[in-house]
């Protein structure tokens, strides 16, 4: 269950990442470097949620009942 809310709370962290990059991108110059940590930011999230869920799967934690 545990492995499930991470999953969930990481998701959401992506998505929120996602949208200040749009924030960023339609309200900064061109010599800001906030969209690129949001980018940045973001690729690490995408990573741990691949790897929280190989490793569901992997353990039986996600498969099917």
């Amino acid at each position: 269950m545990l492995l499930k809310i991470l999953i969930a709370v990481v998701f959401l962290a992506m998505v929120t990442s996602l949208a200040a990059g749009v924030g960023f991108l339609l309200r900064d110059d061109s010599q800001s470097r906030r969209l690129l940590v949001s980018l940045k930011i973001r690729v690490g999230l995408a990573a741990l949620l691949l790897a929280l869920l190989f490793y569901g799967f992997y353990f039986g934690d996600l498969g099917t009942a």
